[in-house]
Formats: C-alpha cells, sequence, structure tokens
C-alpha cells in the first residue's frame, strides 16, 4: 500500500489532491447499471485548513452554547411514524433537558407537545418512554388533564384557578412534521419548513423512499465521549486502514467520495466489494470474489467479482426479504452511502447497509448512539411492526445483541466504539489543544463545525 502515502503533488491548490486509483464515479460507471441521478452528483470545495480546538468538545461552556442556540432551532428526528400508528400512540424524544411528546390525535394528525405539566412542571410521561392508546395526556402529579390536540380538559378543584383561562393553558405545540417516514420536531416555534431544512436530501432519496422500509431492530448505545467526537468518527473512511483492516482487500476506503451538498446536508459514498487499488499486490477478480465470501471457482468468467456478488446478494436477500431487488444498482446494493442531515443524523439508502444514525449529548463527556436498521417492506404479506428498543451500556457490544451479533455489521461498529474511550482521553490530554483535519477526507467535519457555527453566532 505504499502509493497512498506518496507526497501530494505541490503544483496542486488545497483540496485537490486525490489518493491514486479509480475515483467512486469511476467504479459506479464501470458497473453499467446506470445508478440513480443522486449517486452520480458531486459537490466538494476546499473549506480551509485551520485546526479546530478541542475546547468544542471539552468545554461547559460550549455545550451550553449548542444547548441554547442550536439544538433548539433545528430539526431532529423524533421518532419513526409506525411507532405511533394509531390515536393516543406516543413517543418520548429527548435531548438533553428538553423533552418532548410525540403522538398521533384523534383525527390522525402527528403533534409534538413540550413534556412539562404548565402547572408545577411534572413531566406527563417518563423520558425515553413510549405507549398506545392515550385517551388524554393526564399529569400523574395531580391529575389535570389535557385533549390530545392540546386544549385543557380538566383542573381537579377548578375553583382554586379562577385567574386560569382555559384557552391560554393548553399544552405548549412545537413544529412537528415528516418525511421518508420519520417524524421530526423543532424546539423553536419560528421554525422553517421541515422541507426547506432538509435542502436536496428530499430530491435525492426521490430513489429511497425510506417511508416504504420498516424497522427491523432498533439500538441505543451509551458511548465514552463528546457527542460530535463519536459523530465525526462515522463521517469519513479514512479511518478504515487502522480501525477495519480485514475489510481493506474489498474497500476503496481512501477514495470515498465526500460531498458537502447544503449547510444542513453532506455525504460519502465509499465503494465496497469493488477491490482496494492501494495494496502493492493486484488481487485477482477470482480471489477478490473468494475475499466476499463466496468459492472462486464458481465466479462466472468474464463477470467481476463486484458484480458477481451483487447479483447473489439481489438473489438471496430478495428472497429472504420477499422484495424485487432486480433492479437495484450494484452500488445502491454494495456500497457504503452515508448522508449527515445537520446537526446529529445519518441516512443510508443502502440494501446491504441499511443503517440510520443520530447522536444525542448526555452532557460533555457521554452520549446516545441511536442506531436502526430499516428494511424494504415485503412484496406480499403485513409489514412487520419495528420491535422494541434494545439498550446498551458503554460496556455492553453491539455482538451481545441477539440478531444482530450474526450481522458482520455489529463487528464493525463494536470497531468503532472501541475507539471513543481513548479518543476521549486522549483530547483531555492533549498538549496540542486542537485536531488537525485532512482538506478531502475530513472535510465533511469541517463542513459540520462550519454550520455549526452559523446557529452559535446567530
Amino acid at each position: 500500500m505504499l502509493d497512498i502515502y506518496k507526497e501530494s503533488d505541490p503544483a496542486l491548490q488545497p483540496g485537490e489532491a486525490r489518493c491514486p486509483g479509480p475515483s467512486a464515479q469511476e467504479l459506479l460507471a464501470a458497473d453499467g447499471d446506470n445508478p440513480p441521478d443522486a449517486l452520480k452528483a458531486q459537490n466538494y470545495q476546499f473549506l480551509g485548513d485551520e485546526d479546530i480546538s478541542w475546547e468544542r468538545y471539552t468545554s461547559q461552556a460550549f455545550y451550553d452554547l449548542e444547548m441554547a442556540k442550536m439544538w433548539c432551532k433545528t430539526w431532529q428526528w423524533a421518532c419513526r411514524e409506525e411507532h405511533i400508528p394509531g390515536p393516543g400512540d406516543y413517543y418520548v424524544y429527548d435531548i438533553g433537558d428538553h423533552s418532548v411528546i410525540v403522538l398521533r390525535d384523534d383525527r390522525d394528525n402527528i403533534r409534538a407537545y413540550v413534556n412539562s405539566c404548565p402547572h408545577r412542571g411534572m413531566q406527563f410521561c417518563a423520558s425515553g418512554t413510549q405507549g398506545r392508546g392515550k385517551q388524554f395526556i393526564r399529569c400523574p402529579f395531580h391529575g389535570m388533564s389535557w385533549h390530545l390536540d392540546g386544549s385543557l380538559r380538566e383542573i381537579p378543584c377548578r375553583w382554586d384557578f379562577p385567574h386560569v383561562k382555559d384557552e391560554e393553558f393548553g399544552l405548549i405545540e412545537i413544529p412537528s412534521d415528516t418525511w421518508g417516514g420519520f417524524v421530526f420536531i423543532n424546539l423553536d416555534p419560528q421554525a422553517k419548513p421541515l422541507a426547506d431544512y432538509l435542502e436536496v436530501l428530499p430530491d435525492h432519496f426521490a430513489q429511497w423512499p425510506l417511508q416504504d422500509r420498516y424497522t427491523v431492530l432498533h439500538m441505543e448505545k451509551v458511548l465514552p465521549g463528546n457527542w460530535k467526537m463519536c459523530m465525526e468518527g462515522f463521517m469519513e473512511a479514512y479511518h478504515v486502514l487502522a480501525t477495519h483492516p480485514e475489510g481493506l482487500r474489498a474497500s476503496s476506503w481512501a477514495n470515498t467520495q465526500y460531498d458537502c451538498f447544503s449547510p444542513h446536508v453532506s455525504r460519502f459514498l465509499q465503494n465496497l466489494s469493488a477491490g482496494n487499488p492501494h495494496f502493492e499486490k493486484e488481487f485477482s477478480q477470482a480471489e477478490l470474489f473468494e475475499f466476499l465470501g463466496h468459492n472462486p471457482a464458481e465466479l462466472p468468467p468474464g463477470k467481476s467479482a463486484r458484480q458477481a456478488h451483487a447479483d447473489i446478494l439481489r438473489q438471496t436477500l430478495g428472497e429472504e426479504m420477499d422484495v424485487d431487488l432486480s433492479t437495484v444498482s450494484n452500488s445502491e446494493m454494495l456500497d457504503s452511502i452515508e448522508y449527515h442531515v445537520f446537526p446529529n443524523a445519518c441516512f443510508f439508502p443502502g440494501i446491504v447497509i441499511p443503517l440510520i444514525y443520530r447522536f444525542r449529548p448526555l452532557g460533555i463527556d457521554r452520549c446516545i448512539h441511536d442506531i436502526l436498521l430499516l428494511r424494504p417492506r415485503p412484496d406480499h404479506g403485513p409489514t412487520p411492526p419495528p420491535t422494541p428498543t434494545v439498550r446498551l451500556g458503554i460496556d455492553e457490544p453491539y455482538v451481545s445483541v441477539p440478531g444482530f451479533k450474526e450481522n458482520r455489521l455489529s463487528y464493525v461498529l463494536d470497531q468503532d466504539t472501541d475507539n471513543f474511550k481513548r479518543q476521549w482521553a486522549g483530547i483531555k490530554a492533549s498538549a496540542k489543544g486542537a485536531q488537525t483535519l485532512g482538506n478531502y477526507q475530513e472535510a465533511r467535519i469541517r463542513h459540520f463545525h462550519n454550520t455549526l457555527d452559523t446557529y452559535l453566532q446567530a
């Protein structure tokens, strides 16, 4: 792999350097199966090369500023629509000290209310809970209640509250909306529409309607480190070399494409199962086919290992999921395609890597990593209901989760999260006081911080 360490061409401008070997777009073109236009899109620009201070991760004042000026002004997905399928069904979403009840009212409208009684501040529903069929919202402290549309229903001993006007004592409703089967909330009453906030995302995902998928697995794992640090560990493929070495033979990791489409949306496109152009030895297609888990003698003549692997998965996964995958491109089948929506959400439209992430802070030094695995709805029969949430502590690995430990993604995620304890300790011990990012491979991290600053400086 010596060629990846070559000196950059001094004639190139900052951000123009790329790793030797075929680009992501060249590999997509070589597939010859005309992937969706969204995958052909490219949008990178040099965003600077200044160090980023660790105080943005370790400072309580910076954390408080995020809570005051960013988390209460941004759209965040709270749950899936299938979590609240009927009237009175609810789901509690928590972010820092903020808590929101997302529910479906009697007229099938999705609403979001601040999870705090206007009487004495009691939470209506415990943090992190969900439930079914509420007829009304009742405070467990004194029994005051509200209709599902947020209007006041009852105040026990109403004679003692002559100063309360019913029309002014409703629940505090905040903006909510849906996209891709997800319910989004925004704590800002004056929030701009979700469709505007999502920018290019709805157009790109028109080919991948997430509303036509369902939740196979939902995990919440506590991670040791600031939420930004942990999230940024999933925003680049540069770490594959040292963190996931077992996958190097198939992953074109250093040739991953990075796009910063708009202030709130960025993406990486990492070609998998295409071979790694950085080895000193060039592996044959039969050797790559064997590495992908198949008998090399069964590689059809004239067919690449990537194509044959994709064909096999279209057949086997299609039968397993009861879904027709015959028109799905190789890239959609195999590649790691990750869209980030500011501030904390990642959406993967692929089949083999069907992940949805979000990262929620638990103070400065811990966060919750939510992971959903989505699967296309079956072509026949009913759609299975969402599975209960599996909650993991800091020391509980993903490979311990029943039904997930057999999936290679569980090992990959454990490798990722194993880094964080040492990274967080290293950040706090740093004498340098800042991180130095790559101009291209870590551009999305700088893009994220640029957008964060627009909120903090507003």
